[in-house]
């Protein structure tokens, strides 16, 4: 799978398992910010994006880790985190 399939991917899994009706994928900016500013994400948000990317990639966040705000910053940044946690 390349970068822009990931990113899609995640685009869709975000849109899906947060049950974003007024928001489609292709509405999500890949570099936009995921929390407050741009899609307006909160923590509950994270735990169940967390969730759901656990369950897809088979990838577990640490919750207390700082990095995680570096991972959540935009759909790129997912993306890369999870592509170098798959290699």
């Amino acid at each position: 799978m390349n970068k822009e399939e990931l990113q899609q991917e995640l685009k869709e899994l975000i849109v899906s398992s947060l049950g974003l009706e007024d928001i489609r994928p292709q509405d999500i900016e890949t570099d936009a910010p995921l929390f407050v500013e741009g899609l307006g994400l909160d923590s509950i948000d994270a735990l169940e994006l967390g969730l759901a990317i656990k369950k897809k990639y088979d990838i577990t966040m640490s919750a207390e880790s700082e990095e995680n705000k570096k991972h959540f910053a935009s759909v790129a940044a997912l993306a890369d985190f999870i592509a170098s946690a798959k290699n």
